[in-house]
């Protein structure tokens, strides 16, 4: 099946290349203000899933027009032979630099391209345009007419008027912020130009709605795996078993809120990839529902065995301690709890726990203080957490390409998070949460990552 092509042509400055990056959904097309930009031909392929659904083709602008349909009428021999004569234009022209942009953007065109003419709506319209429209008309391309809006003036209906006299289609596209459907609707319209492309077109809408929906599943399952990371995410530092603990709670919430700001962060980064923006700045502020206890302390002793581990096993049982350090660390002792347990067989009997930290083996000290930060248990964080994910998903998928500002995402996500859920999402999420926070970070059950990616995606 032969691929659709498409050449985006017309005046400089119009929103030429705007278009192809909205429609190829490609960050990568360069989008100028200055003149000239475009001084090549650059095909945009849309693709998914490895397949190739039409091409669009960015041009340079038109900048002799008037003097390049006085040559082709000076050569013109019937209407039935007009696109020969164009082609003789370019075979003529093509390795001059009189007319090099016309002949770099005609080039695709008798190649086979379908013509979409590209306008602004906000300017008004002048006698200027039309040796560009008669080219194209002489071109004998299916054509379509684009009628962009860049200003905020409105001088739609007299575009309409003279456009309607060369194209046999004519539309109003916002290239900044022309919606998903608006921009399947337009390439069901190129599916009229040519009877060839209706059922590629047709078939490349169907793509495109079916990976819509794929690059929204896969954003739900980012959002949830990035929520379990938050959830159950807590830092621990050592300290020596004489150290004041205060001085180590700050230095350990501050890379506790690091790790979650890097966690939203690179769930962020993700997403946008899964939409194809490569290098998008976002500016938003920084989620600020933590004020709360997150530090606490907990004694540990022999290879990071905790107090409750030893004393359950019956570890201060003398000899006994060897092989439980063996046993419980899974070998990771390198099998050093036999000779300790033969240094601690004969005092076990009067040694106390909190002196066995203090005991070392070959240089190192069996124990110490284990200071530890997180997880969040505020009842309002995986809510906010939430909350800015689904705004962020919401204002990415709104968004073209064709957009070069930054992602501003603001405050829009209140430190609650209740704008965004009601009250059964609300209650259905605060059970997911309380199970996932309440277990292990390798023992929550895929029957609560399941339910909570369903919910996340019912929100997208």
């Amino acid at each position: 099946m032969t691929v659709p092509a498409f050449a985006v042509v017309g005046h400089p400055n119009k929103g030429k290349s705007s278009i192809v990056a909205t429609l190829a959904q490609d960050d990568s097309v360069q989008i100028s203000a200055i003149s000239g930009t475009t001084a090549r031909c650059r095909r945009y392929p849309m693709r998914t899933d490895g397949q190739t659904l039409y091409e669009l083709i960015d041009t340079p602008g038109f900048q002799r027009a008037r003097r390049a349909l006085e040559w082709m009428q000076a050569h013109e021999r019937s209407t039935a032979e007009r696109p020969e004569v164009v082609s003789e234009f370019v075979h003529a022209h093509q390795n001059t630099d009189l007319f090099h942009d016309e002949c770099e953007l005609l080039k695709p065109i008798l190649d086979g391209a379908g013509i979409l003419y590209v306008t602004d709506g906000s300017k008004p319209y002048g006698d200027e345009y039309e040796a560009e429209m008669e080219i194209l008309r002489w071109s004998g391309r299916p054509s379509m007419a684009l009628i962009n809006m860049i200003g905020d003036e409105n001088h739609v209906d007299e575009w309409r008027a003279a456009l309607g006299q060369y194209f046999k289609i004519v539309r109003v596209f916002d290239a900044v912020t022309a919606e998903f459907d608006k921009r399947l609707e337009l390439l069901r319209a190129f599916g009229q130009l040519d009877e060839t492309w209706l059922e590629p077109l047709a078939k490349a809408v169907e793509y495109l709605d079916a990976d819509r929906q794929r690059r929204k599943r896969q954003s739900a399952r980012i959002i949830s795996n990035m929520l379990i990371d938050m959830l159950t995410l807590s830092v621990t530092g050592k300290l020596p078993t004489d150290a004041n603990a205060k001085d180590y709670e700050e230095p350990l919430k501050e890379e506790l809120f690091d790790k979650l700001r890097s966690g939203e962060r690179n769930c962020r980064d993700q997403v946008e990839q899964i939409y194809s923006y490569h290098d998008l700045k976002r500016v938003e502020n920084e989620f600020d529902a933590l004020e709360e206890d997150l530090f606490s302390r907990q004694t540990w002793s022999a290879f990071g065995l905790t107090r409750p581990q030893l004393v359950a096993t019956g570890a201060l049982g003398g000899a006994a301690i060897g092989g439980v350090v063996d046993a419980a660390t899974g070998g990771a002792s390198l099998l050093a709890g036999a000779g300790i347990g033969a240094l601690l067989g004969s005092v076990s009997a009067v040694i106390s726990f909190d002196k066995i930290a203090e005991i070392k083996f070959l240089g190192l000290p069996l124990g110490g203080v284990q200071a530890k930060a997180g997880p969040v248990r505020n009842i309002n964080f995986p809510f906010v957490v939430t909350a800015r994910a689904v705004l962020h998903h919401k204002l990415i998928t709104a968004r073209t390409h064709a957009q070069r500002d930054e992602l501003n995402i603001g405050s829009d996500a209140d430190t609650s998070g209740a704008s965004m859920f009601d009250s059964a999402q609300r209650k259905a999420l605060g059970k997911i949460f309380a199970a996932i926070r309440d277990s292990e970070p390798d023992g929550i059950s895929q029957r609560h990552v399941e339910k909570l990616n369903e919910a996340i995606e019912k929100l997208l």
